[in-house]
């Protein structure tokens, strides 16, 4: 094949997605057929079939049991607000990624002591099988599902101590620094690292997304005295929120 030139199941893929970004096929739109596809285009069978899987792979359509494929509804992409951190009543870490204060925020989550394994214990600079508490989120704007966390904190540092647990007792769901700070451990730094992959089927069933499609992932720490003293991964649909940084210029 000539360099540039696109496969033939791209070519049709590609004009199919236009008709769909233009609103020539508008939202909930059955897809034509393979039928019509090989038809329209003067295509194989073989061809009209992957164009379709390329359309599914990336979102655009989706598959409906027993009645066809049908074009989906875009979802208007929330922003998550990266602008650094602070204390105070009503600052949870969820209220403070949202970009609109306005929207109501909700979550759920579950802690349970667990042996770190190596990924945990390599970013909180802790032994393999040290014992961590592991918190468990899901996150609610408006009622439906919006992201996923899991976080990790070593118990030689909480353990025994009023925060222990982040989402009971005093301080219950107050945030890292100020939790931190009631146990006299400053936090001074954050980092955070965002990337993406395909979503694991469970994500996808709690978020309401479909299973492989790309998600993004913030992989946060915050260190003080440059000890990490909690980890964590924030998990959301890519096609419904955008991450948006206002970094202060010293």
């Amino acid at each position: 094949m000539p360099f540039g030139e696109q496969p033939a199941y791209l070519r049709v893929a590609g004009d199919l997605r236009q008709k769909i970004v233009e609103g020539v096929l508008p939202p909930h739109t059955r897809l034509p057929s393979q039928a019509r596809i090989r038809e329209e285009y003067g295509v194989s069978d073989t061809v009209a079939l992957e164009a379709r899987k390329v359309l599914m792979a990336e979102g655009l359509v989706e598959g409906r049991s027993g009645s066809g494929t049908y074009v989906r509804e875009q979802p208007v992409p929330r922003r998550i607000a990266r602008a650094g951190y602070r204390t105070g009543v009503g600052a949870t870490p969820f209220r403070q990624e949202q970009a609109d204060e306005r929207v109501k925020g909700t979550w759920e989550s579950s802690s349970e002591r667990e042996e770190a394994g190596p990924a945990v214990a390599s970013r909180l600079r802790i032994q393999v099988g040290d014992r961590v508490m592991r918190t468990r989120y899901l996150f609610r704007a408006e009622g439906e599902p919006s992201m996923l966390s899991t976080s990790w904190e070593p118990l030689d540092l909480t353990g025994r101590t009023p925060v222990m647990l982040p989402e009971e007792g005093p301080l219950a769901g107050r945030g890292v620094v100020e939790r931190m700070a009631a146990i006299d451990v400053i936090v001074d730094n954050v980092v955070e690292e965002v990337g993406a992959r395909p979503g694991l089927a469970e994500e996808a069933m709690a978020l309401g997304g479909v299973p492989g499609h790309a998600v993004l992932v913030i992989s946060r720490t915050y260190f003080a005295g440059g000890r990490p003293v909690e980890t964590a991964d924030v998990v959301t649909l890519a096609d419904r929120h955008r991450v948006a940084y206002h970094l202060p210029v010293h």
